[in-house]
């Protein structure tokens, strides 16, 4: 059976007795809603780790729409039974209290290099203060050997891992590849608010992000994303942007020749929902 911990006390205690026994700890960190991504995310933890923790816990200071977060899905004892299947040992699922017992203002210090101004955080100011603020927080209270994130969310991961090379938490960042849907749609919680119809054509990003792929050497960075946005700029979908940027940096790409590691990212409304998807052109 999986352990649920609510109090920050109570798993931090379970994860110092583990650790002096020599166990490794494993951590997959979610908001519930759970899918196959995150599914996949704790049985590569649950392999590679003596313990594995989950943590379901909607994180109020990362939504710059509040509306945006009082329609997420919230449903513990159903993300609870899709995880039995990959006994991991601890769900850990909080209270906003628990994880910030200072308030919600503390920890937003973190110094984000600028990584937080481009794609995301153009459209969605302050998300990744609260990401980062999260992340942080909750890396103090289960110490992991190894964290699992998905490539999904391109940006996200890449700011994690700043922040934990800049602060010297001794954790090593687990990037996942993309769980995709039968049409190509990348897994997210967001799916499900999508209607069947749009649901079943929504592969189309995933298409035109190969497609930039395959003509990288072909066509000039301003052809590949005009190209894409017109391919991407047909109802029920309303691209937001579409851009190669530098895997690093995340600062827009002039020339993928010169470059050594460039993504394309995209962002693309569709039905009220916000999806978001990725693909590694070079490395």
């Amino acid at each position: 059976m999986i352990r649920v911990i609510q109090s920050a006390k109570e798993l931090s205690d379970v994860v110092i007795f583990n650790r002096d026994k020599g166990y490794s700890i494993g951590f997959v960190p979610t908001m519930g809603a759970l899918h196959e991504g995150h599914i996949t995310l704790a049985k590569k933890s649950k392999r590679e780790n003596d313990i594995t923790i989950v943590s379901i816990f909607v994180n109020p200071t990362q939504f710059n729409d509040k509306k945006d977060l009082d329609k997420y899905t919230r449903d513990l004892d159903g993300d609870i039974l899709k995880l039995l299947p990959t006994e991991i040992d601890i769900v850990f699922a909080p209270t906003a209290a628990e994880v910030y017992p200072d308030g919600e203002q503390a920890g937003q210090e973190i110094d984000l290099a600028g990584l937080d101004t481009y794609m995301e955080g153009k459209f969605r100011p302050g998300h990744f203060k609260g990401v980062a603020q999260v992340v942080k927080r909750l890396l103090d209270i289960v110490m992991p050997d190894k964290l699992y994130m998905g490539q999904k969310d391109f940006q996200q991961f890449t700011i994690i891992d700043h922040m934990i090379k800049t602060l010297g938490i001794k954790t090593t960042l687990v990037v996942c590849p993309t769980i995709r849907e039968e049409h190509g749609l990348a897994m997210s919680s967001r799916n499900e608010r999508l209607t069947k119809e749009t649901r079943a054509k929504a592969g189309i990003i995933y298409k035109t992000l190969q497609t930039i792929k395959r003509n990288k050497s072909k066509k000039s960075i301003a052809e590949l994303t005009e190209n894409g946005l017109k391919k991407l700029n047909i109802p029920p979908f309303e691209p937001e942007y579409l851009t190669l940027v530098d895997g690093y940096k995340l600062t827009p790409v002039t020339d993928i020749e010169t470059s050594d590691y460039v993504v394309a990212c995209v962002a693309v409304w569709a039905d009220g929902v916000r999806l978001i998807d990725n693909i590694i052109v070079k490395k």
